[in-house]
């Protein structure tokens, strides 16, 4: 995931510096293309996107407030599934346990971004469609896969060695998320020898359906 991962309705709103002429109008052509992604779809102004991202300066600051998105994303739903999935026994200990990684996961990325200089990301408003504890499980299977190949895909894109080592822990972190509930889905827990890294197009398929 190189910075066009960033091309994302949420994120738009990611401060830039003003005094550049080149990232005021990259923030344009950028805010542009995502309302016109909204009509047509992102496969058709994927184009555009990757150009007003190039343009930006964001770098590390813009990879760390799209994770950041995906956390909240998370996030919301392990809280929400405390009192939604009906899990019990070990899947109500598993639940419990990730929804507080996650809640750390936010806090460590927001705190970075402000470090940096950066602007986090406003949470957006999500819409979990599941009624019981094996669609709740089919869609965290689907939310943890996808942020451990999110997270593998932005790693090369990352300036900082501090950057990336944080980014690393938490990667592995959320790797172990995925293989557990893998696991409770009756299903191999690392059925591959090497992970896939998503691009833009795949990760916004999988995120967009839920977000409000």
């Amino acid at each position: 995931m190189t910075q066009n991962e960033l091309a994302h309705p949420e994120l738009a709103g990611v401060s830039v510096d003003e005094g550049s002429e080149d990232l005021s109008r990259s923030e344009v052509i950028l805010k542009g293309a995502l309302a016109a992604g909204a009509v047509y779809g992102t496969f058709m102004v994927g184009p555009f996107v990757r150009k007003a991202l190039a343009m930006s300066a964001g770098g590390d600051v813009d990879i760390l407030n799209f994770a950041l998105t995906l956390e909240y994303l998370e996030t919301k739903f392990y809280e929400e599934a405390k009192t939604r999935a009906g899990a019990k026994g070990e899947l109500k200990s598993l639940v419990d346990l990730i929804a507080k990684d996650e809640k750390q996961h936010v806090e460590a990325l927001t705190a970075t971004v402000k470090q940096l200089g950066g602007k986090p990301v406003a949470e957006p408003k999500f819409d979990f469609a599941y009624s019981d504890t094996a669609g709740f499980l089919k869609l965290a299977q689907t939310f943890e896969d996808t942020g451990v190949s999110a997270y593998n895909g932005a790693g090369p894109a990352i300036k900082s060695k501090d950057v990336l080592a944080a980014a690393g822990s938490i990667v592995q972190v959320e790797a172990r998320h995925a293989a557990a509930i893998r696991l409770q889905n009756k299903e191999e827990p690392s059925p591959d020898a090497f992970d896939p890294s998503l691009d833009e197009a795949q990760v916004l398929k999988a995120v967009e359906p839920f977000i409000a």
